[in-house]
């Protein structure tokens, strides 16, 4: 089995947001969106957290799919916040998203405030998630949705870069590099299923979505009171 190489927890240069920008990860920023509105559905007016943001991509669409939704996004790096900041603008959605240049893992939100939270493609950025895992849990209301998706670890480096040739066949050299890399930083549904046990989180899956992604949800429930 591949051993996990970490990466570098910021990609915080002018380089590295646009380039990130401009990737092509429609399809599953796509049914990210689709499934954390699906996750939600009964909520009146939810507000949601989004961890890792990046460039706002996410929160732009689930806005754009329901009116009465709010979105805090966060991201640690200013360059990728810029660029959220101009997408959002361009998206006529800076009512409705607020951008904030906080790390995920040590928020300073008030105890479970927020309807759902909402995590994509940052889990392999960190050396150890179980602090992300923690914040979430607790700035999550009872009942609140949960969805967290990421990469999963390949079996080998062989195997990681016919996923890149396979998925990112037209983008740059270093595109298809930041994907090698962030699928060698990713994580086992082992490494996983152990982070939920740690963190206390019961009743919850890891499965695969696809080739390449895990997901770990659950919907809103109203009037429940499990964390």
């Amino acid at each position: 089995m591949l051993a996990r190489i970490l990466e570098p927890e910021l990609m915080d240069t002018v380089e590295d947001a646009e380039e990130y920008h401009a990737m092509d990860f429609s399809e599953p920023d796509g049914r990210f969106a689709e499934r954390a509105l699906e996750l939600l559905a009964g909520s009146s007016h939810p507000e949601v957290l989004d961890a890792g943001t990046g460039t706002a991509k996410i929160p732009v669409l689930m806005a754009k799919a329901r009116a009465d939704l709010r979105v805090v996004a966060l991201d640690p790096a200013r360059e990728m916040l810029r660029v959220a900041a101009r997408h959002v603008t361009q998206s006529a959605l800076d009512g409705r998203i607020t951008l904030a240049r906080l790390d995920a893992r040590n928020t300073k939100f008030p105890a479970s405030r927020f309807d759902a939270v909402i995590c994509n493609s940052t889990v392999h950025h960190l050396p150890d998630p179980l602090a992300l895992l923690r914040e979430l849990k607790r700035v999550l209301k009872p009942g609140g949705a949960v969805l967290l998706r990421d990469l999963a670890r390949p079996a080998s480096m062989d195997e990681a870069w016919a996923i890149v040739k396979r998925v990112a066949a037209g983008d740059s050299r270093r595109q298809q590099q930041l994907f090698f890399d962030s699928l060698c930083a990713a994580l086992t549904i082992e490494e996983l299923e152990q982070l939920l046990v740690d963190v206390g989180w019961s009743g919850f899956a890891v499965r695969m979505v696809s080739d390449r992604h895990w997901s770990i949800e659950r919907p809103w429930r109203k009037g429940k009171s499990e964390r």
